[in-house]
């Protein structure tokens, strides 16, 4: 999963455990979560793996179809289930031959770099390759999926918005909108004005960050 430098910080510092990514396939006017009672729930929060079966009833569903079902729709969240990991993708750079072990990260360089290395160059001399293009081996945060669910873009609590790794505004906004006012701005500066305004349906992936795993392991819970 790609975080830019700045979430980056956010989650090495601890701020960040939550992110929001819009659903590709946007559900009908009408659609509604579910909550874990199995019941339509017009106020649901809750994020409920499950499928309809022929009869239109919902029923718990295995991971490998995790997503929100009501009535007549499921989804599955394309990044995996509670439990699953995430690896993250970062922009970063190879240190070169006269350090072949060590790998330089964007969002903290150089503050990262081990003291005993010496001539550490500025970072605008640096070949940076884009977070897209980081190969599993050089990632070295490795996230667990703690919590799932889909939500309204704008439904977003102040509480939400801290946990994005958002910093609270400096004054002269309304109170209660200290963090969702600079969450709204970050969003609308990646995704633009209108997007907002159009108050998409999202993914809710919370998560925490857990050891990393060797960069050859395999299997689904690395995405």
């Amino acid at each position: 999963m790609i975080f830019n430098g700045e979430m980056v910080r956010a989650i090495l510092d601890g701020r960040k455990t939550q992110t929001r990514r819009i659903m590709k396939v946007q559900p009908s006017d009408g659609f509604h979560p579910t909550h874990n009672g199995y019941d339509l729930d017009l106020n649901a929060h809750w994020y409920t793996p499950g499928v309809v079966d022929k009869n239109g009833y919902l029923q718990p569903a295995k991971k490998e179809v995790f997503g929100v079902a009501d009535e007549n729709e499921g989804y599955t969240c394309p990044f995996g289930a509670v439990g699953d990991r995430i690896w993250v993708r970062e922009t970063w750079a190879e240190a070169g031959a006269g350090a072949p072990d060590l790998k330089l990260y964007r969002a903290d360089y150089p503050e990262h770099v081990p003291t005993h290395y010496e001539n550490v160059p500025p970072a605008d001399e640096i070949r940076w390759t884009p977070s897209i293009h980081m190969p599993r081996w050089a990632s070295r945060l490795m996230l667990e999926i703690t919590g799932v669910r889909v939500e309204r873009l704008r439904d977003l609590s102040e509480d939400d918005a801290k946990s994005e790794g958002i910093t609270p505004s400096s004054g002269g906004v309304l109170p209660g909108w200290e963090y969702r006012i600079n969450f709204r701005d970050l969003w609308m500066s990646i995704y633009g004005a209108d997007n907002w305004e159009t108050n998409p349906w999202v993914w809710v992936i919370e998560f925490k960050v857990v050891p990393n795993v060797p960069a050859n392991s395999t299997g689904s819970d690395l995405r």
